[in-house]
């Protein structure tokens, strides 16, 4: 099943001489329950790419369709409820709320949607997530590698149907990068949760199901790792 279709996806910035084409015409498709890595040097359209996925942005032409449903259709509104329940960013630095606790950030989703989290859910999270006993510890008493598996709950509360995450280890130690992949793979096993994660990391490439390569704003490589 295709949980996520990228049809032609091109993002242009700027216009005469000074017009930078930071996607050209991408397209792929990534069935339920994959884990794909991106990769490319800087400025080849990965971050770009990540924000087109996730609604963050809108393309200059193209199509994202995520669990069937085509986000660039939906008014922005409708387009931030969407997001915000179907599909899960991480960031390199976390982007957590300083006055919330760990709890409170990952209910984030919930909270913005004026719900209730599912005590249960948040209960199992924090513990997969080893924060029971940091849950109402704001961000700040917090260690970065911590703090990242904060971030990965907030994303993962809501049973996105697709994770982006960009560069989600780059700002943390070996040890503590390996743990997070161990987390990221372990959601990908257990849940059957679809991963798309930017890295230079190439140790962390190896770990995907498929590598996409990027060079200029367009799709240089597109292979399976083999095991």
């Amino acid at each position: 099943m295709k949980i996520l279709q990228v049809e032609g996806l091109t993002k242009v910035y700027g216009k005469g001489d000074a017009q930078v084409k930071a996607l050209d015409n991408v397209s792929f498709s990534v069935e339920k329950g994959e884990f794909i890595a991106v990769v490319g040097a800087s400025g080849s359209g990965k971050s770009t790419l990540m924000h087109l996925i996730g609604g963050v942005d809108r393309p200059t032409t193209g199509k994202v369709q995520v669990d069937g449903k085509d986000i660039f259709t939906m008014n922005e509104s409708n387009l931030a409820i969407f997001r915000r329940r179907n599909i899960g960013l991480i960031y390199q630095f976390y982007n957590l709320i300083p006055t919330l606790t760990a709890e409170e950030n990952i209910s984030l989703p919930y909270l913005l949607d004026r719900r209730r989290p599912n005590p249960e859910k948040l209960l199992e999270i924090l513990g997969l997530l080893a924060l029971t006993d940091r849950r109402t510890h704001l961000p700040g008493q917090l260690s970065g590698g911590q703090q990242q598996r904060v971030s990965i709950g907030r994303a993962l509360i809501n049973d996105p149907a697709v994770i982006l995450a960009d560069e989600p280890t780059g700002n943390l130690d070996s040890r503590k990068s390996r743990s997070i992949m161990e987390l990221f793979k372990m959601f990908n096993r257990q849940y059957n949760q679809t991963l798309l994660i930017i890295t230079h990391d190439e140790k962390i490439a190896l770990q995907a199901d498929r590598i996409l390569t990027l060079e200029d704003g367009r799709i240089l490589r597109d292979e399976a790792v083999r095991a």
